[in-house]
């Protein structure tokens, strides 16, 4: 099966998907229960190209199939923001800051602090990628930290509003909201598409796409800058969803069998739409909101980080 073929096959599944969540089960007010889950379909369209798009730069910079971006500490960071801001006013005042100054709050605060990690741990030319992970582990550890030492200070019903945001959900997505990370998203991705030619040779490693005559570094600090304002973005949009983009990209690579990233990039995309909105009919239509999408895809994704775990320790 061709490259091509193996798109269209994914865009096919995708398309039937999404008429299966639109169309299944309208009674009564059609415009109103088709505008609701329009605006879900769209923060869904919008997190799952994030996340593929951002994990499949990341693993091929860092030449690593088994990372993510969330182990620059962003999602971590997004927690304490939150918990924070439960902690320091409360729910109730909380309430005060609507949904677009909490989105802009949370990104603009991830974006600072990826950029002065990325410039204080580049200032020197010795500096690599795996110092950056390094780093970016331990303060996502310490972030954590953070948030439960306040968590356990919390009153139970305040704890309970930021249990609420601790898990990725689709089904309270705020229009202007979704306008907002709708504009950053599409401005960050036109901004990484210039670089997406030098991707093929950065995986073949840092030596030999500097002697293939890529200006590594510089390519490298501009797609760390994408990577880490699209995940910005879509975990202030809908939450964490740790593993989507493991799962993700790595069955793109296993379906599609090539290193060419326009392939890549382009079936990660379709099979983060196919896993998420398939993943939201399960949760409406088979357990019935008991449950989050996150803790379905990051059930999923555990098992499967476990199997890649396995898979590369026998080759060892």
């Amino acid at each position: 099966m061709g490259y091509k073929t193996k798109i269209s096959v994914l865009a096919g599944l995708s398309m039937m998907l999404i008429s299966i969540f639109l169309f299944t089960d309208i009674s009564g007010n059609w415009s109103y229960i088709l505008s609701r889950r329009v605006i879900k379909l769209v923060a869904i369209v919008l997190t799952g190209a994030a996340i593929a798009f951002s994990t499949v730069v990341f693993q091929t910079i860092t030449n690593n199939r088994i990372l993510t971006p969330s182990i620059l500490g962003l999602d971590s960071l997004y927690m304490l923001i939150q918990t924070f801001l439960i902690f320091a006013f409360g729910s109730m005042n909380l309430t005060m800051l609507n949904q677009n100054m909490n989105f802009i709050l949370s990104v603009g605060v991830m974006v600072v602090f990826a950029g002065l990690l990325y410039k204080l741990l580049f200032k020197g030319e010795q500096q690599t990628i795996y110092f950056l992970l390094l780093i970016g582990l331990v303060i996502g550890t310490l972030f954590e930290s953070l948030s439960t030492f306040m968590q356990v200070l919390l009153d139970p019903n305040e704890f309970l509003v930021v249990q609420d945001r601790m898990f990725a959900s689709f089904n309270n997505v705020n229009e202007d909201v979704l306008i907002l990370a709708g504009i950053g998203l599409v401005v960050m991705t036109l901004y990484g598409m210039k670089f997406l030619r030098y991707l093929d040779v950065l995986s073949l490693g840092r030596d030999q796409a500097i002697n293939l005559g890529v200006n590594y570094d510089y390519v490298i600090k501009r797609l760390l800058i994408v990577i880490a304002v699209l995940v910005s973005i879509s975990t202030a949009l809908v939450g964490p969803i740790t593993f989507l983009g493991l799962l993700v990209a790595n069955v793109a690579h296993e379906f599609m069998r090539t290193y060419r990233h326009n392939y890549l990039i382009s079936g990660a995309i379709l099979i983060s739409f196919i896993a998420l909105i398939g993943g939201q009919l399960l949760v409406e239509r088979v357990f019935t909101f008991s449950t989050t999408l996150s803790v379905i895809v990051n059930f999923v994704g555990g098992v499967y980080f476990i199997y890649l775990l396995l898979k590369e320790s026998k080759k060892w």
